[in-house]
């Protein structure tokens, strides 16, 4: 069967602007224009406009989508399985969320109170949740299983005001990155000192401690874009790369 842009886009819950520019960066061609110039696509791009619209629900961006299902690797399968595992992760997280305000709005009805200790348990399920959608296969293929299910219970012991420690650590860390930055050497006194920083704010849940696990993490940071977006974002463009540099150094001393 094949679709014009208004019927594919109707199919699909897009816009048929949308389409024009999926088509207009390569990231979805169509498979021929007829003769009268409309765009005519296929069972082909039906399928490949699925798979952009399931990476597009989980965050990924275009440039990503583009390289991952034009890629000669690319099995549409595993790709499937690989979306139900993170949506499933997802609907985890929307449980949590649900459950978390289902409680609190109760509580105001029976006009009881939510202890800060009930609500902190309920936000650490949350950023649990929401660090296993982003990041958790990633962390069990570099660390394994065992690491990720002990991290996982630490930060779940964690206090309120360790958390709050947690939060000061990580924003000395962007500052003395950027700090670092400038003298523009990885292995200068600033930077080693924000690879320590970067050390101490690991601690708060990282089981313990190892000198190459912390050389590979430094490491996803610039082969994730992921990774490599939170640092850029909450710092400058470089500051992934620059940390990993550091962090290198700091492990070999």
């Amino acid at each position: 069967m094949t679709y014009t842009v208004q019927k594919l886009a109707a199919l699909a819950g897009v816009s048929k602007r949308t389409l024009r520019y999926y088509d207009q960066i390569g990231l979805l061609k169509p498979a021929e224009l007829n003769a009268s110039g409309y765009r005519i696509y296929t069972e082909k791009e039906v399928d490949l406009l699925q798979q952009i619209l399931f990476y597009s629900a989980l965050g990924v961006d275009l440039h990503t989508i583009r390289s991952i299902i034009y890629s000669p690797e690319f099995d549409r399968k595993q790709a499937l399985e690989e979306h139900r595992k993170q949506l499933v992760a997802k609907q985890q997280q929307i449980d949590l969320l649900l459950g978390n305000v289902e409680k609190s709005i109760q509580m105001i009805e029976r006009k009881e109170h939510m202890s800060d200790q009930e609500k902190f348990a309920g936000f650490k399920e949350e950023k649990l949740a929401e660090n296993e959608v982003m990041y958790g296969e990633e962390v069990r293929e570099t660390h394994g299983e065992e690491a990720a299910y002990a991290a996982n219970q630490k930060f779940r012991d964690i206090t309120a005001e360790q958390y709050k420690d947690m939060q000061k650590t990580e924003q000395q860390l962007f500052l003395k990155i950027k700090e670092a930055m400038q003298t523009g050497n990885p292995a200068g006194t600033e930077a080693l000192q924000a690879a320590e920083l970067h050390h101490k704010w690991l601690a708060f849940t990282w089981p313990s401690y190892s000198k190459e696990a912390h050389a590979g993490l430094a490491e996803m940071y610039v082969q994730d874009e992921r990774f490599t977006a939170y640092y850029e974002n909450h710092i400058q463009k470089g500051a992934a790369q620059f940390l990993r540099d550091s962090i290198q150094h700091y492990t070999r001393g």
